[in-house]
């Protein structure tokens, strides 16, 4: 079923690009596309989203912040050094990037 839509598809692309009667018609698809978008109805819809994707935003930024800041000072702490489960002295490890590493050729 996938390969049959595929191949729609494409021999929907194929007439649309290729032919100067499916370049017409893409044209009047084209303004009916903004015709549609200029809509006061679908504005008002898209106006709406748009508010409560800000509203969501807002309210879910401070705890995506706090949850960023400590999943990065945890992976910072973590790839430096590390503790084994034994009473021997701790392994030091190299970071994955050091500055030279985030300027390379300027040395």
């Amino acid at each position: 079923m996938i390969k049959r839509t595929v191949f729609v598809a494409g021999v929907s692309a194929g007439y649309l690009l290729g032919t100067p009667s499916g370049r017409r018609q893409l044209e009047k698809i084209k303004v009916w596309a903004g015709d549609v978008w200029r809509d006061p109805r679908v504005q008002g819809y898209v106006q709406e989203y748009e508010a409560q994707a800000t509203a969501f935003a807002k309210k879910q930024g401070a705890a995506v912040w706090e949850k960023a800041v400590d999943t990065a000072k945890g992976a910072v702490s973590s790839s430096t050094t590390k503790y084994p489960t034994d009473d021997s002295s701790p392994t030091v490890v190299e970071p994955l990037l050091d500055a030279d590493d985030a300027n390379p050729g300027q040395r």
